[in-house]
């Protein structure tokens, strides 16, 4: 009998200037940066008179909309000439200005004690649960997201992972998609009853990074079994592209998407970008979902 050759590790795609994993796709971040922008000027127009850090936030919305990266970081650092407590200025200059992932860290954590010193701390006590709903800590969540993700990858696993339970906390509604971030973490960690918490927590998701991650924690728990079965048929039903991404039978495109649709091939790559070293660090998974499709 032939003996199956071993599945191919998919080669990853280079990113592009901040990863955007499957978190929503830029363009609604954008539509709500934009809102928030918007409202934000709408509001202020009443008041008598602006503050340092509301002047900041305007020349922060425009970075945001700037052409170039260039221009994007010189308002970021003109912004924090008005306000040095302007947090968003500090993540945006983590994500564009940053020389290495030791100034990402510590932009993004100059990010996270700028918002802290505005919020205050009866923030924290009167709206955990539904932060993302009042704007202010927008800037707040913003940067403990960069900071969770720049503290997984200089390999502080723990401590990145406790950032994403803890935003979870703050925001059950996860309006930054840090659940899709946090599971292949925690498979990756093999903490599977916590990864399993926290699919019980999202159990209505429908997207293909829910169904893929359900296939591979009844993989993990059960082996080739009728459940995991089960679990890759749902899987596939959500996005069949994604075990060629995954096998290696599919190449890599250079860059990762910057939108994807639900089921379609965009959707597969940033799905293996992110969530490609959990299968490859479940024993067998790779070999079974070649054996499936």
């Amino acid at each position: 009998m032939k003996k199956k050759k071993p599945a191919k590790k998919p080669r990853v795609a280079k990113r592009k200037a901040k990863p955007k994993a499957s978190a929503p796709p830029p363009e609604l971040e954008m539509a709500r940066r934009s809102m928030e922008a918007f409202l934000e000027h709408v509001g202020s127009d009443a008041l008598p008179e602006k503050k340092p850090l509301d002047e900041a936030q305007e020349i922060i919305y425009e970075a945001w909309m700037a052409p170039t990266r260039r221009q994007a970081v010189a308002l970021a650092r003109q912004a924090l000439e008005v306000c040095p407590d302007c947090a968003d200025a500090y993540s945006l200059l983590a994500e564009k200005a940053a020389r290495s992932p030791a100034e990402a860290l510590d932009l993004y954590q100059k990010a996270l004690e700028a918002a802290e010193r505005t919020l205050g701390e009866r923030v924290f006590a009167d709206y955990a649960g539904h932060f993302w709903g009042i704007f202010e800590t927008r800037p707040y969540m913003r940067a403990r997201k960069g900071l969770a993700m720049r503290l997984w990858e200089a390999g502080r696993r723990e401590k990145a992972v406790e950032h994403y339970w803890d935003l979870l906390r703050l925001n059950p509604n996860d309006n930054q998609g840090i659940r899709y971030l946090l599971m292949p973490c925690l498979i990756e960690m093999g903490r599977d009853d916590d990864a399993e918490r926290l699919y019980r927590q999202y159990e209505e998701d429908c997207l293909a990074i829910w169904a893929y991650s359900r296939a591979l924690l009844d993989f993990r728990r059960h082996g080739d079994s009728p459940a995991a079965a089960r679990s890759l048929e749902k899987a596939l039903d959500a996005n069949w592209y994604v075990p060629a991404y995954l096998l290696g039978r599919r190449k890599m495109p250079r860059t990762i998407p910057d939108s994807y649709s639900p089921g379609k091939e965009e959707e597969a790559v940033i799905y293996v970008v992110e969530n490609a070293t959990a299968w490859h660090a479940s024993p067998g998974a790779i070999e079974w979902l070649a054996s499936r499709v």
